[in-house]
């Protein structure tokens, strides 16, 4: 197992590359058993949550090749295999099998997915979907069980906007006998991405990026190319970085309308953000940041995956700022990490309170999950001295090639591997 070490206080500048969208390809890689010949997706992330969904394609029956950013996806020897158990376990997307595979199989056997420990993100939304098409779901042995006759069209309205369940609803009804509408629908742009993957393979979708989506049904689905959108995370990620450490940095493969929220509290803060067609420039020329308050909402909400690594920034901020995140409960185990490095932060119910300007110092500190991991890749260039980052698995999940990316900037980070007895700690810690 490896560790991740960096040397803080270097001014960075320069270009870096946004990949495809992790949010985007955990979803768009399930959808390909729709349908009844290949699927090709293209600029596609390298991370393992890409690789862990391969893999379980390849355990249903698919032909599935991964050649860098492209996989190509051969769905005609699929069968229903049940996955209750092994990778399935690994990440939280693996939701999407149920509705793919109830989609075209009319039955499936998914284990309860793993993933980032974020306190409850339950799947009743979900199954509220699936019952409503006309699905059996019974949860047994850690493992959620669906089956139909026949999927019928239902209008279906979300109690609670989820992204989740808005494509698991889109996955399960693109064949399934008649029309299907989803009320309270989430509006992100990887919805808009799915939508456009399953229209290519000729299902029949409105309405994907507004809160009502119309899916009239279709006998079949057939292969197609797709290119993934970029990673607004990612992006946002080394806006948030430019923004703590950047001289100039141009953030390249951006749709800047993704960020608007994000852009909009960095000007708030005095940042200086430059928007064009595909990309976004960066300068810091100020000594001193304002101090902001930000809430996480749905999209086109502040978004809660960059709530903790724009938290590591606020630290650098004169003044006081409260973080409110109204998405996931348990999105504040980095705040304990960053009081480690020195900075000024408690938590009162679901805010924290961020008191700035900070000069954090270089510690030991453990990613919890993958955007905990950002804020402290953040807050350890953002340090003096050597910051040690364990829990590098988490980073892996979410950020392509991050080393590389960094350094390219002229940031000072490489990998170690752990010693046995950091390695022992480690595993007795998650």
């Amino acid at each position: 197992m490896d560790k991740l070490m960096i040397e803080g206080g270097h001014p960075l500048q320069g270009r870096v590359e946004i990949s495809g969208a992790k949010n985007s390809a955990v979803a768009l890689i399930p959808a390909a058993i729709l349908a009844n010949s290949t699927v090709v997706i293209d600029h596609l992330p390298n991370i393992s949550d890409v690789w862990i969904l391969s893999e379980l394609l390849k355990e249903i029956g698919g032909d599935v090749t991964l050649d860098r950013n492209k996989l190509t996806i051969n769905p005609e020897n699929m069968i229903a295999m049940p996955l209750p158990n092994g990778n399935v376990k690994k990440l939280r997307a693996s939701y999407y099998l149920m509705g793919a595979m109830l989609g075209r199989f009319k039955k499936a056997v998914i284990g309860l997915p793993g993933g980032c420990n974020l306190g409850p993100r339950p799947i009743d939304q979900h199954i509220k979907g699936f019952q409503a098409l006309g699905a059996t779901v019974t949860n047994e042995q850690g493992a959620i069980y669906l089956r139909a006759d026949e999927l019928i069209g239902a209008k279906i309205y979300l109690d609670v906007v989820s992204v989740g369940a808005t494509i698991n609803i889109m996955l399960a009804a693109v064949k399934a006998k008649g029309r299907t509408i989803i009320e309270n629908a989430a509006k992100e742009p990887e919805i808009i991405d799915v939508a456009t993957l399953l229209t290519s393979m000729g299902a029949k979708i409105k309405g994907a990026g507004t809160d009502v989506i119309r899916i009239d049904g279709v006998e079949e689905l057939h292969g197609c190319y797709h290119s993934i959108i970029p990673d607004r995370i990612e992006a946002g990620t080394y806006m948030i970085i430019a923004a703590a450490m950047g001289k100039e940095m141009t953030i390249d493969n951006v749709i800047s309308q993704h960020l608007e929220s994000l852009i909009a509290k960095l000007r708030e803060m005095g940042v200086g953000v430059e928007t064009y067609e595909d990309y976004v420039i960066i300068r810091n020329n100020k000594e001193h940041l304002s101090s902001v308050d930000v809430k996480t909402l749905v999209y086109p909400g502040f978004p809660t995956d960059l709530q903790q690594p724009f938290t590591s920034l606020l630290t650098k901020a004169d003044g006081t700022s409260i973080v409110t995140d109204t998405i996931y409960s348990a999105r504040f185990k980095h705040i304990d990490e960053l009081r480690r490095m020195g900075a000024k932060i408690k938590v009162e119910g679901n805010s924290a309170i961020v008191n700035g300007p900070s000069q954090l110092e270089g510690a030991k500190v453990k990613a919890s999950d993958l955007r905990a991991g950002a804020a402290l890749v953040v807050a350890g260039l953002m340090s003096n001295g050597i910051t040690e980052v364990y829990g590098l698995e988490h980073i892996d999940r979410g950020y392509e090639q991050l080393i590389d990316k960094l350094s390219s900037l002229g940031a000072k980070v490489w990998r170690e591997k752990m010693t046995e007895e950091e390695q022992e700690a480690h595993v007795k810690n998650f």
